[in-house]
């Protein structure tokens, strides 16, 4: 065997044989490096997501999959076959564009049924696979409709049923929801989530929108600059981000500045001078030397937002408090199922404090100007070296 066919070390995934693997792949546009020493395996039956900004590298790393782009270093194994060689046609592999392609010209079942006709299948076992695709996305009835006779939604699922008709191995998606509006957005998260449970079949999605990977997602790749920043489960990377850059991107977070003060097995002391004079306790050991340079990262829902410092973990007016911080709410937005608090420190910095809605009269326990301490948990913070 080969170094190429050597699959990744992947604890939880044990002996299972991947799908995809992207093996030292490198790709550049000249002196541009866009995508920079990649190597990962993608298992199957995972709906993963390549996840990052414009400009990281997502959507090279999926062309080059699917045979569009042609890597400068490395290679790319589908089911363990070097795919350096194939054509894109002649991959196990599918793709649905952004724009989502489908032929104005002509009806919903003969654009599902064109990469069929193409190939040369029997006009009867076409016509059945085509009822089949779109029964799968619940188009069956909409068969003889026009493209523009139907809804963003409904465009999309004639894009995934004509992949889905040619019976990939995988099914590839470029930002495949970021045409439609918000709420149809979220409708169609879960139906691609269902249909992937459906098929069985590998996905994997590009995209920039972080909520939109977390929501579906098994795995996610956070890409940076041509790089893999991360890569993990959503719950994971959310709670366990390795960098800054990787707790900054998936949603909203408070980061501060600070110097580690001190760091046994069973706790670390983080002093901050935008909390002083009250320093940030964690139950266990962090990364890092004594008295480096590190951030904290605490997610706003985990702060909570108290009128009265005796309702704080730790009384704040003791020296030795920690994990509390005093400021003054100078701006709430109210979102329905919660209200975003900006909250002013002593030093100046503004902040994040998120609180659920509960009931229909949360939302009025707080005002602007009003003065307010912070708290959060000792396991509430992640300390980053960088």
């Amino acid at each position: 065997m080969n170094d190429v066919d050597q699959p990744l070390a992947n604890a939880n995934m044990g002996t299972v044989k991947p799908i995809i693997s992207f093996r030292n792949i490198t790709k550049r546009w000249g002196s541009t490096v866009a995508v920079d020493n990649v190597s990962l395996d993608i298992m199957p039956g995972e709906f993963f997501a390549l996840l990052g900004p414009s400009g990281c590298g997502k959507t090279t790393l999926l062309r080059m999959l699917a045979g569009l782009e042609v890597p400068s270093e490395g290679h790319v194994l589908i089911d363990g076959q070097d795919m350096a060689d194939i054509p894109p046609n002649r991959r196990a592999v599918n793709m649905v564009f952004q724009s989502y392609a489908v032929f104005p010209h002509m009806t919903v079942a003969d654009n599902v049924a064109y990469g069929l006709k193409i190939e040369g299948v029997p006009k009867s076992e076409r016509d059945r696979r085509v009822q089949e695709a779109l029964d799968l996305v619940q188009l069956g009835h909409l068969a003889t409709r026009m493209p523009d006779q139907l809804s963003g939604g409904q465009r999309q699922r004639v894009a995934l049923a004509r992949a889905l008709v040619k019976k990939p191995k995988v099914l590839l998606l470029d930002e495949p929801l970021s045409a439609l509006d918000a709420k149809l957005r979220e409708a169609m998260r879960f139906e691609l989530s269902q249909l992937q449970q459906k098929v069985g079949i590998t996905f994997i999605m590009v995209t920039h929108d972080q909520d939109e990977a977390l929501a579906i997602a098994c795995r996610i790749a956070v890409m940076n600059k041509g790089h893999i920043a991360q890569l993990g489960t959503p719950s994971d990377l959310y709670e366990f981000p390795a960098s800054r850059f990787v707790a900054d991107f998936l949603g909203s977070v408070n980061m501060f500045e600070g110097k580690l003060v001190s760091d046994k097995p069973d706790e670390a002391i983080v002093a901050c001078r935008e909390l002083d004079p009250y320093p940030v306790h964690v139950p266990h050991s962090v990364p890092g030397q004594e008295n480096s340079a590190v951030w904290v990262a605490i997610r706003p829902e985990k702060m909570n937002l108290t009128k009265d410092a005796s309702q704080a973990p730790t009384v704040p007016e003791c020296p030795e408090s920690h994990n509390v911080a005093k400021g003054e709410i100078k701006d709430i937005s109210y979102l329905g199922d919660i209200s975003i608090y900006h909250v002013q420190l002593v030093g100046g910095r503004l902040i994040r404090v998120s609180r659920p809605n509960r009931s229909r009269f949360d939302q009025d326990q707080f005002s602007t100007g009003e003065k307010v301490w912070l708290s959060w948990v000792g396991s509430s913070p992640v300390v980053l070296q960088s």
